[in-house]
């Protein structure tokens, strides 16, 4: 069985781990710096296992040693948004718990692929790529897959299609920037800007953009963890089975879009190998420039963090 440490047992981390588990992917370990917390809700999933009949060793610990050998590491360990903030504004507390969940795993599984989901996710990836010294395809930030499935809901909601049938491409940083490819996104393989009219389609990328901080303002407490930690278990999927699978995410930029030396949201494949190949779309000149203002964004950001951190 292959084997998959989530780093931060809050709400999406122990998500994460149910979904997982209801899937059988792979034995889990749940680390959180609160004790008892990630044993109580280890063991309470798996004592659910005989009943759903699958076979999952999970474990809950505050230490890393338990995370020895694991395939997949996911980093949801971090402080999530309060109602006004934004993801940039964790910036500062978030680095030196994703530097160290990111450096004590590595001792114990060197071989392992990154999954991060931390905010301000494109650099808290960039940072646990610097700080391990591992080569770009294994380390992915947990974004484009969200945003994207966001956008799906959305538009199953305004046309009563079935999610079935829509397929949603979110590019860019994840943050209020990012870049809904509506040209590119379809129902059954009809664009969204011939099946839409165009308020309609707009109405749906603003709230795409603002999704995270929707759930944020109605919970009051906490942020999303049901859509974040599903999009987790596809990325994983996907490596555990080598699946080639074209999904958005956080990857790093060597010259592709003409980006360099900065994690950005972009259609990546993922496989055995984590990112096997970063997509390049054709973008028109709306997308372009709604693009070029969400790398702005992020660059800022990555900026912001070298001041910070020394690698």
């Amino acid at each position: 069985m292959k084997k998959i440490s989530i780093i931060g047992a809050g709400m999406t981390g122990s998500t994460a781990a149910h979904w997982l588990a209801e899937r059988e992917l792979a034995d889990l370990v749940l680390v959180d710096v609160v004790e008892g917390m990630p044993q109580g809700k280890g063991l309470d999933l798996l004592e659910a296992m005989p009943i759903i009949r699958k076979d999952v060793k999970i474990v809950g610990t505050n230490s890393y040693e338990a995370t020895q050998g694991s395939d997949i590491i996911v980093i949801t360990a971090g402080l999530p948004r309060k109602p006004g903030m934004s993801r940039d504004d964790l910036l500062t507390a978030n680095a030196d718990i994703v530097r160290k969940a990111a450096t004590e795993t590595l001792k114990y599984s060197p071989n392992a692929i990154y999954i991060v989901l931390t905010n301000p996710l494109d650099t808290m990836a960039y940072l646990a790529m610097k700080v391990t010294g591992l080569p770009a395809n294994r380390v992915i930030g947990q974004a484009g897959v969200l945003d994207a499935a966001r956008m799906s809901a959305f538009v199953a909601l305004e046309t009563g299609v079935s999610v079935e049938n829509i397929n949603c491409y979110v590019l860019g940083g994840h943050g209020d920037e990012m870049v809904p490819l509506t040209r590119h996104s379809n129902i059954a393989g009809i664009p969204l800007r011939e099946y839409l009219p165009a308020e309609r389609l707009e109405a749906i990328v603003n709230r795409t953009r603002k999704g995270g901080g929707e759930i944020v303002n109605l919970l009051k407490t906490g942020s999303a963890y049901y859509a974040p930690s599903m999009a987790v278990v596809q990325m994983a999927d996907a490596i555990l089975k080598d699946k080639h699978l074209i999904v958005p995410c956080a990857a790093l930029m060597q010259g592709e879009y003409g980006l360099n030396d900065m994690y950005f949201g972009v259609p990546v494949m993922l496989g055995a190998n984590g990112v096997e190949k970063i997509i390049e779309y054709s973008l028109d000149a709306d997308e372009k420039a709604a693009f070029e203002k969400s790398a702005v964004s992020v660059k800022d950001t990555h900026d912001a963090l070298r001041k910070l951190v020394t690698f």
